[in-house]
């Protein structure tokens, strides 16, 4: 059985390839920590955290990327972009919620 950021994980991919991006990399590990989805959208690159929550009582899922995290991905996408000697002409950060109870993914576009 998988766990449920797993599962979150999984759905969370499904609807990003429906909704166009293409997935370049998931779970992306350094020793600094992992982005959980890196895609392309259009042109742009794309460095995007899942989030799922089977409750909202300890606040929803885009509400668990705080300050701290978004610093700490902002650096592992440097890592990412220096490893793979990428250049992009853009890039952001997005934030997939997914609700455990009803399997619905939220994108919240340029999170951070």
């Amino acid at each position: 059985m998988k766990t449920l950021g797993a599962r979150g994980e999984e759905l969370a991919a499904c609807f990003l390839q429906k909704s166009g991006f293409i997935i370049l990399e998931r779970n992306w590990r350094c020793a600094h920590g992992e982005i959980d989805i890196i895609a392309r959208d259009g042109e742009v690159l794309v460095f995007i955290e899942v989030k799922t929550r089977r409750s909202s009582r300890f606040g929803t899922p885009a509400e668990a990327v705080h300050a701290r995290k978004q610093k700490k991905l902002r650096s592992l996408a440097r890592h990412y972009l220096y490893e793979k000697r990428i250049t992009a002409p853009s890039y952001r950060f997005d934030v997939a919620a997914v609700d455990g109870k009803t399997n619905q993914v939220t994108l919240v576009k340029d999170a951070f």
